[in-house]
């Protein structure tokens, strides 16, 4: 069965991925997390609920509770697209750290002509 909610929808939200790092801490049941945020029961039973539909999330009873897990296994998935990428930041960060090495003098040339500076 196919997810209703795929990774990267589920994480794109601030709230879900304070989630994530709360619960890669420790279980926690509904009302635990409803104590960590500004927001309504139901708000955090539905962002729990789309991280449970993306699978980055499992639900157990423990009698009348519903007692909430990271399961972090699909992140790999979000890790390996992003792994593409790298080689651009690598670039990027390799010109970052020359330029700052060799100062702004020469990475920046003068935006003033030396006329402009003669008069």
């Amino acid at each position: 069965m196919a997810a209703r909610h795929d990774v990267f929808h589920a994480i794109a939200d601030p709230t879900r991925r304070r989630m994530m790092q709360l619960l890669a801490e420790q279980e926690m049941s509904v009302a635990a997390m409803v104590d960590c945020f500004p927001i309504s029961r139901s708000a955090v039973a539905k962002h729990l609920q789309i991280l449970t539909d993306a699978g980055l999330v499992r639900c157990r009873r423990v009698g009348r509770e519903a007692r909430y897990q990271l399961q972090p296994e699909p992140l790999s998935w979000v890790a390996d697209w992003l792994s593409y990428f790298e080689r651009y930041w690598d670039n990027k960060l390799a010109l970052l750290k020359q330029t700052v090495e060799q100062g702004p003098s020469t990475a920046f040339p003068s935006s003033r002509t030396d006329s402009a500076s003669e008069s």
